[in-house]
């Protein structure tokens, strides 16, 4: 499949999960979409992301959750809202599953 083919299914995952996060009382913005490579270099140098990151492609996009007009920042609050991403397709992660967990972090990685 090609990279604009899994695009497509993403924006529609990604689409399906924030009517999912607002049927469930919560709610989102937008955090990190795309990322230019030098941004990801820039990001690793630093520890704070990886090289090669799915936000280049624009496959992986960050959520900013909200309950009630409260942030979530941790983790286990996006639990329910990354399993349910995962079930959308065998090939989304949720970064919550991460070594270094990242809550907001949802990608579709590359057939």
């Amino acid at each position: 499949m090609r990279l604009s083919e899994l695009q497509q299914i993403f924006a529609v995952n990604t689409a399906k999960l924030i009517l999912y996060i607002n049927g469930q009382g919560h709610s989102c913005t937008y955090g990190e979409a795309f990322r230019t490579t030098e941004q990801a270099e820039w990001n690793a140098s630093r520890g704070i992301g990886i090289k090669d990151s799915l936000h280049c492609k624009r496959m992986a996009i960050d959520l900013n959750l909200f309950k009630d007009g409260v942030y979530c920042a941790d983790t286990e609050s996006w639990r329910q809202f990354g399993e349910y991403w995962e079930s959308l397709n065998t090939l989304n992660r949720w970064g919550g599953k991460f070594s270094k967990p990242d809550g907001n972090h949802v990608e579709m990685q590359e057939a």
